[in-house]
């Protein structure tokens, strides 16, 4: 499976990197009672602070991690034509939406894709790549910024972040549960932890986290819809309908791995795969609208 959530490969690199970290400096072992049982109090509390620290440290980092992935160029003064229409689009979209004007980017790519992240709403990034504003006309690519502009409305990308933070908790906790139930029932340690607990704790968090991303890519999906609902009052539903059309009709190919996620187009997926969709097919999205008229 190729396609995945920046915030799914962040989150456990981070998650991973932070235990074997704290497995070595021993930290592990406050959670080991006694040298008999497990805390779960206190395993709880450590599983929120990491799995919501490195869901949140991931979200701090958005912005700069995608400029850094797609070499995104802010748009300071536009050189063009080309450049003052998108900054502009960008800027009275925002006022009609509410929000303060996002940082504006144009990234190259042959690809048709565009992507909004930030933090705050206030001061988001919106960026679209050079084959979507060849490809698209200004009423398809208004049509874009507006679903991009959404998305920042709506605070996607921080309820993203928190329940991957939440699902981070979860896999963090669990994994430690049956490290501990493996390390003590199977391998019969009686004192402290042994490698099995390391071992067997590090499998489970690689499993529980890919499992636990179905949720997160579920949600991603469902965010796309509510997007195009805010792109279709923003700009127009026929427009919002015509953007999707062409992207029907072109090649697009998704964002890098670590950027699927904030795109306008995902990855295609059926049966077991479509699970671990970011966006939903374009024909449920063009069927959605529609029955909105």
């Amino acid at each position: 499976m190729k396609r995945v959530l920046l915030f799914l490969i962040t989150n456990l690199a981070i998650i991973l990197v932070l235990g074997v970290v704290l497995s070595l400096l021993g930290v592990d072992r406050i959670l080991d009672e006694q040298g008999v049982g497990i805390d779960l109090y206190n395993l709880l509390i450590f599983a929120a602070v990491f799995g919501f620290g490195g869901s949140f440290l991931s979200l701090a980092l958005s912005k700069w991690t995608a400029k850094r992935l797609t070499g995104a160029r802010v748009i300071d003064n536009p050189g063009s034509h080309a450049e003052a229409w998108l900054v502009n689009a960008v800027q009275r979209l925002a006022e009609q939406a509410g929000i303060g004007m996002p940082e504006v980017a144009v990234y190259d790519s042959p690809d048709v894709n565009a992507f909004a992240t930030g933090m705050r709403r206030n001061h988001a990034l919106v960026a679209v790549s050079t084959g979507l504003l060849q490809a698209m006309n200004e009423a398809e690519t208004e049509a874009v910024l507006a679903h991009e502009v959404s998305h920042v409305v709506n605070g996607d990308m921080v309820t993203l972040a928190l329940i991957q933070g939440v699902v981070n908790t979860f896999v963090i906790f669990l994994s430690r549960v049956v490290g501990h139930l493996v390390d003590r029932v199977v391998f019969k340690t009686e004192r402290g932890h042994g490698p099995a607990f390391y071992i067997t704790s590090f499998l489970a968090q690689m499993v529980f986290g890919i499992l636990a991303s179905i949720v997160v890519f579920w949600f991603s999906r469902q965010r796309e819809f509510r997007a195009d609902a805010g792109s279709a009052a923003l700009a127009g539903r026929e427009k919002m309908i015509a953007a999707l059309q062409r992207l029907q009709q072109t090649a697009a190919s998704p964002l890098p791995d670590q950027m699927a996620a904030f795109g306008i187009y995902g990855s295609k997926g059926r049966g077991l795969r479509r699970l671990f969709m970011t966006h939903p097919p374009l024909e449920e999205r063009i069927a959605a609208l529609r029955a909105n008229d």
